[in-house]
């Protein structure tokens, strides 16, 4: 049975996006005969790391399109855990049980590659000047069904006696995975929480309603700090903000910290060249383009044991 290689290590409507490689620019001019396409859906989060890559790939190898989509982690393996499916499947969690029994069903042999690091940040309307500042605790209780928190004034007696308006993504993300499972600790969300599928609609939905506050990945924030105010979280030693910096699996935002994922179809990779080649580009270039993205970095170790790994299948 062939079972999910997984790796510690390296490596966000479902709408298409083919991004247009550059003209005229220094390539290889596909010096090595790669053709084709290369298909890859899922995460929204890892969605603009991926598109990046993407479009850095294409000014480099003319002739293969990289085509890019985000329907988010679990609708995405549903694409990936199929016949003739897509290539890659980016994912803001690791793959499930029952994905893996699907993936040995279906004789798919997968590669798990990590190819960055996100921290889960919590938002909230730039007008919203008391809530700058929660314990890990209280967000939590904000968005814990069970907890009561309907009016701000609930969290703390010194906030607005105004109703609290939650917002994130659907189930179709493995951002929304990973808040209950692992923050939330699978405690159900508030009743009335706005869930949608496209991180712009809740970027825009947060930035208009002075008592919203959400959650998403990093780069959604980073990319929207005109718009959002993001949370400084107390993890019991003072208040964290998210950052670069502090988005660590050991550093001081490591409890809302996680790795994201691409996975490979393997079978794919050993009939397309185009496939595993660009596999290994994004390992050789995931530093970089993390950085670009609104990511925090793997380690070096991380990268080279992803490219040994890939580099294997070369053989």
């Amino acid at each position: 049975m062939k079972l999910v290689k997984k790796l510690g290590m390296v490596l966000m409507l479902a709408a298409v996006m083919v991004v247009a490689a550059a003209c005229g620019a220094d390539n290889k001019n596909n010096a090595d005969g790669l053709e084709g396409s290369v298909v890859i859906d899922g995460s929204g989060t890892v969605f603009p790391f991926m598109a990046k890559m993407g479009e850095n790939y294409m000014n480099e190898q003319e002739n293969v399109s990289v085509e890019v989509s985000r329907a988010g982690t679990s609708a995405g393996f549903k694409k990936f855990l199929v016949k003739d499916g897509t290539d890659f499947n980016n994912a803001s969690r690791s793959i499930k049980d029952e994905e893996i029994a699907e993936a040995e069903k279906q004789g798919i042999d997968v590669q798990e590659l990590k190819v960055a690091l996100d921290g889960i940040t919590i938002v909230i309307n730039k007008d919203n000047d008391w809530a700058k500042e929660l314990t890990k605790q209280e967000v939590m209780d904000i968005f814990t069904a069970s907890k009561g928190k309907n009016n701000w004034s609930d969290v703390r007696p010194d906030f607005p006696n105004e109703p609290i308006k939650t917002y994130g993504p659907n189930e179709n993300h493995g951002t929304y995975e990973f808040f209950f499972e692992k923050i939330l600790e699978e405690q159900a969300l508030p009743e009335k929480i706005n869930l949608q599928q496209d991180y712009s609609t809740l970027v825009d939905l947060v930035s208009k309603d002075k008592n919203a506050i959400g959650f998403f990945g990093f780069g959604y924030y980073d990319s929207n700090k005109d718009k959002l105010s993001a949370v400084n979280v107390d993890f019991g030693q003072g208040p964290v903000e998210p950052s670069l910096d502090t988005i660590k699996e050991d550093g001081d935002y490591a409890e809302f910290t996680r790795p994201v994922f691409t996975y490979l179809n393997v079978n794919h990779a050993k009939e397309k060249p185009q496939v595993l080649d660009y596999a290994i580009y994004t390992m050789e270039n995931a530093q970089d383009v993390a950085k670009e993205t609104g990511f925090a970095p793997l380690s070096d170790e991380d990268k080279e044991a992803a490219l040994d790994t890939l580099k294997a299948l070369e053989k």
